[in-house]
């Protein structure tokens, strides 16, 4: 069964609610809520593809290029990139700077092929047999003067008998419709729908896409960036608008205070499972009061589509946990920044280049266990869609004898790459470890050598600078520095895309020996989590902390954690606090059926460091830490960190 909007018919509309109507025990000890966004950082404009028990993903890319990666799930909930549509090599139609690029990327199937429809100086698709690729060069689509310019942010609908049609988006005013024929082209007659927002009732009436149930075709266009989505039904696709009819808000209301993404639009056609739930995904900038976060771009939800009736609801975002759909995943993690030790030949999915010439300026082989970074001229960079407010990324950097000039480390950027923060060593005459945001600069001598190890240390807005010599003894590069220029919403919506961390390299060829995000080494602070059941944060300034909230104790996950290579971590560290004591359950990748790799007695009293001994453990892991059951508030945790010697 495939779904892109193709109908679905059924009068089933399962549960009513997200939130659980009881509290089941089972949901502190079995991962079954999720909290949004369920794809963090930059994701923009979603489009979404049910093929039997798989899900795909696919959005504008713009500048970021390899363009249009192909992400995949099996419960809608955790992604993965399996693939890349474009290469930057053949992609000369591709305008290479922020905000330009390659917007829409439509995944659907139609007439036994897999086809993703993207607009770059008009409108393209490319086919494959598969989802994960090979996909096929662009084919431009042919423009006719009775359809008009195609415009962007296009969407593919599949009618309950096979027939595919363009939703045809260009400008405020032109929203249309459009057969297209076994060769990926249009066909047939143009339904024209501009009185749909002839009077701009919808602001843009941006990113339309349909879908189908009960013999009612829904019409949803999105109201702009900034937030807004609206619904409409017929019986018939037709251009007369008297057979249509205006169903106002597509979401809810919403009442939960602390909900961070106050406005989400740009939805996926909504597809329903086989328990008869319908979902889709939704896009929206992060922000709770003058907490702004705009600038990780706007990050994808998972919302239930309720139906009263024939009458479809997006059930309103909320902060806490929500049910997840009825399904199973195929342990496929929580979405993260990727560690890489650069140990292949060939370069992870999830990697990108912040320009065209960077994509062909790097080696996995000159130097094995190694990637080198070669700018051509000025500035190359490797970057990855940051996914969170709290981490430590850590780099071994190298610079090569014979170009004094060259200098690298780690790069944090906006999406317009106006304001970034560095971290690197740069040599010469005057060997030096450099900290540097906007105008802020730190700088600190370093003359041992042009091999040094480089942390970053988020904390929110706060950005810490540490090199070491040995990976094992740092040192802080001055003062904290604030990344609130870089996090904050920038003009004309930062260009459309969000903030990136990975490496660089400036004026000459640098190596790197890994690329770590998430160090585990480094301290993880509790409330950083990215699920959770039974929890509640404390917020105390920079004491905080997190507890359980119910007799049956509950759970958090930080994602993406690395425990490094070779059974490295020995030993972990909890800092907390309890009133009776009890045990921390520590497991990796699942609470349920994951690895049990501690259990850390908490003894009664303040503030502490308690610890627990580590059987091997090494790589990238979700990390589960379980609370007992007993009294809410009992225990209190502010920070996790692995150890690499047992104490």
């Amino acid at each position: 069964m495939i779904q892109n909007g193709m109908a679905q018919q059924s009068g089933s509309t399962g549960a009513s609610d997200l939130q659980p109507a009881a509290d089941p025990v089972n949901f502190y000890s079995a991962v079954n809520t999720y909290v949004n966004p369920v794809l963090p950082g930059d994701h923009p404009d979603p489009t979404l593809l049910k093929v039997g028990n798989d899900f795909y993903h696919c959005g504008s890319s713009f500048h970021f290029n390899p363009y249009l990666p192909i992400y995949h799930s099996t419960d809608l909930v955790h992604w993965k990139v399996i693939g890349r549509v474009l290469p930057p090599a053949n992609t000369g139609m591709v305008t290479d700077r922020p905000g330009a690029g390659v917007w829409q990327g439509a995944i659907t199937y139609f007439y036994g092929a897999y086809r993703i429809y993207f607009s770059s100086h008009g409108q393209w698709f490319s086919t494959a047999s598969s989802p994960a690729g090979p996909w096929s060069a662009p084919v431009r689509v042919t423009e006719h003067v009775r359809t008009g310019p195609l415009g962007y942010d296009n969407s593919i609908f599949v009618d309950d008998d096979g027939k595919p049609y363009m939703v045809i988006k260009n400008g405020q005013k032109i929203n249309r419709l459009q057969a297209l024929g076994v060769d990926g082209q249009l066909t047939d007659t143009v339904i024209n729908l501009d009185w749909m927002n002839a009077g701009l009732q919808y602001s843009w009436a941006e990113g339309p896409v349909m879908c189908k149930r009960n013999g009612y075709y829904y019409y949803f266009p999105a109201g702009d960036v900034s937030g807004g989505q609206y619904v409409l039904r017929t019986t018939a696709l037709t251009a007369d608008s008297s057979k249509w009819e205006r169903l106002g808000d597509f979401f809810k209301p919403i009442t939960d205070p602390g909900n961070t993404f106050p406005r989400p639009n740009h939805i996926s056609a909504p597809v329903q499972l086989a328990d008869g739930t319908w979902w889709t995904l939704g896009q929206s900038y992060e922000k709770r009061g003058n907490d702004d976060w705009s600038g990780m771009g706007r990050q994808t939800s998972l919302y239930r589509v309720v139906w009263e009736g024939d009458r479809p609801w997006g059930v309103a975002p909320v902060s806490g946990p929500v049910v997840k759909p009825a399904l199973d995943n195929d342990n496929t993690p929580w979405r993260s920044v990727h560690t890489d030790r650069f140990d292949t030949d060939s370069l992870g999915s999830w990697w990108h280049f912040l320009t065209q010439p960077a994509a062909a300026s790097y080696s996995l082989t000159q130097r094995k266990g190694w990637i080198r970074l070669s700018p051509d001229t000025g500035r190359t960079h490797l970057v990855q869609k940051e996914t969170d407010h709290y981490y430590t990324t850590v780099t071994r950097v190298n610079v090569g004898v014979g170009i004094p000039e060259a200098h690298g480390g780690i790069y944090l950027t906006n999406g317009k790459q106006s304001v970034f923060a560095r971290l690197y060593y740069k040599h010469g005459d005057n060997p030096r470890i450099v900290f540097q945001l906007d105008t802020a600069l730190r700088e600190v001598p370093y003359p041992k050598g042009k091999d040094v190890w480089l942390k970053l240390e988020r904390f929110e807005h706060r950005l810490t600078g540490f090199f070491s010599a040995d990976g094992k003894s740092w040192q802080q590069v001055g003062p904290s520095l604030s990344a609130a220029p870089i996090d904050k919403a920038q003009p004309d919506f930062n260009s459309w895309v969000g903030t990136s961390i990975g490496l660089f390299a400036e004026r000459g060829p640098v190596d790197f020996h890994f690329f770590i995000c998430k160090d585990g080494f480094s301290g993880l602070p509790a409330i950083g989590s990215n699920n959770y059941y039974g929890i509640s944060k404390i917020n105390r300034g920079d004491n905080r902390g997190v507890t359980n909230s119910s007799t049956h104790g509950g759970w958090l996950m930080i994602s993406g954690v690395d425990f490094g290579a070779g059974g490295e971590a020995k030993a972990v560290e909890i800092t907390g606090s309890a009133t009776k004591g009890g045990q921390l359950e520590l497991l990796t990748d699942d609470p349920q059926n994951g690895r049990q790799i501690a259990v850390v007695p908490v003894k009664p009293g303040g503030q502490a460091v308690h610890t627990g001994s580590l059987p091997k453990v090494s790589g990238q892991h979700d990390l589960f830490i379980r609370f007992p059951e007993g009294s809410p508030g009992d225990i209190t945790i502010q920070s996790i960190r692995f150890l690499r010697t047992t104490r």
